[in-house]
C-alpha cells in the first residue's frame, strides 16, 4: 500500500510538471542552450576562421599556457593548434560547471512546486490524508524532482557529447568527449548536487504559500555555483 501511494504521488507531480509551461519551460530552454547552441558557438568559428583573427582571446591563451602540471596541461599542449586546445580544452573543462546549472535549476524548480503547489492548486488537505507517514511523504516528493532532474541532464550530457564529436571531428579526427572529469561530474557530482538542491527546495516549499515565493527563495543555491563557474573561467579553479 505505501509503495503504490509513493509511486501515485510521484506520478502526480511529474504529470503537474509536464502540464505547467511555467515550470517545464525553463527546464528545456536553458538546456537546449548548453547542449546545443554553446558547442556550436565555439566549435564551428574555429573551424572556418584562424583564431589569430578573433579578438578579445588572450586571458583565455594564457589560461591554457598557464595550466598547472598534470594530465589536463599534458593532454591540452599536446593538441597541435590553437583552435584544438582552445575547443578541447573548452568542451571538457571549461563548460562543465555551466552544465551543473542543468540539474540545479530542474531540481530548484521541480522541488519548489513540490509543496507551494499543492498549496496553490488546494489539493494540499487531500494530500496530508494519503496513506503515507511524513517521511514518505517527503520522499515521494523528493523522488519526483530527483529522477527528472537527474534523467534530464543525461539526456543533454548525451546531446552535448553528440554536438561535440560531430562537429569537431573535422578538426581532431578523432572522439575528445567524454574525458573521465565528465563521467565524474555526471555520475557522481550531478546526483548529489541534485539531491542537495531538492531537499533544500522541497523544506523551502512546504513553509512558504506559492511557488513563486518558494522559486526564488530556492534559486538562492546557485549562488556557490556561480562562485564556481568564476573561478573556473578565471583559472582560479579547475574541475
Amino acid at each position: 500500500m505505501k509503495a503504490r501511494a509513493v509511486k501515485a504521488i510521484m506520478r502526480k507531480d511529474i504529470t503537474a510538471i509536464s502540464s505547467n509551461i511555467q515550470i517545464w519551460l525553463p527546464m528545456i530552454f536553458v538546456p537546449l542552450i548548453f547542449s546545443i547552441v554553446l558547442p556550436c558557438i565555439l566549435i564551428l568559428p574555429a573551424r572556418f576562421s584562424a583564431l589569430s583573427k578573433v579578438g578579445n582571446i588572450e586571458p583565455i591563451l594564457d589560461l591554457l599556457s598557464n595550466l598547472p602540471p598534470g594530465v589536463l596541461r599534458e593532454k591540452v599542449l599536446s593538441l597541435n593548434t590553437t583552435e584544438q586546445q582552445l575547443i578541447f580544452f573548452s568542451v571538457n573543462y571549461l563548460f562543465a560547471p555551466l552544465f551543473l546549472l542543468i540539474p540545479l535549476m530542474s531540481a530548484s524548480v521541480i522541488g519548489a512546486n513540490s509543496f507551494a503547489g499543492e498549496k496553490e492548486r488546494k489539493t494540499m488537505e487531500s494530500l496530508l490524508f494519503a496513506p503515507l507517514d511524513l517521511p514518505s511523504l517527503f520522499g515521494a516528493k523528493i523522488l519526483a524532482a530527483f529522477l527528472p532532474a537527474l534523467l534530464l541532464t543525461i539526456l543533454c550530457s548525451l546531446f552535448y557529447g553528440i554536438i561535440v564529436n560531430v562537429v569537431a571531428y573535422p578538426l581532431f579526427r578523432e572522439v575528445i568527449f567524454p574525458q573521465g572529469n565528465w563521467l565524474v561530474l555526471l555520475f557522481w557530482v550531478t546526483p548529489a548536487l541534485s539531491l542537495g538542491a531538492i531537499l533544500i527546495n522541497v523544506f523551502i516549499s512546504a513553509k512558504v504559500k506559492g511557488f513563486q515565493e518558494a522559486y526564488q527563495l530556492g534559486g538562492l543555491v546557485i549562488l556557490p555555483l556561480l562562485a564556481l563557474i568564476i573561478g573556473q573561467i578565471t583559472g582560479l579553479l579547475l574541475v
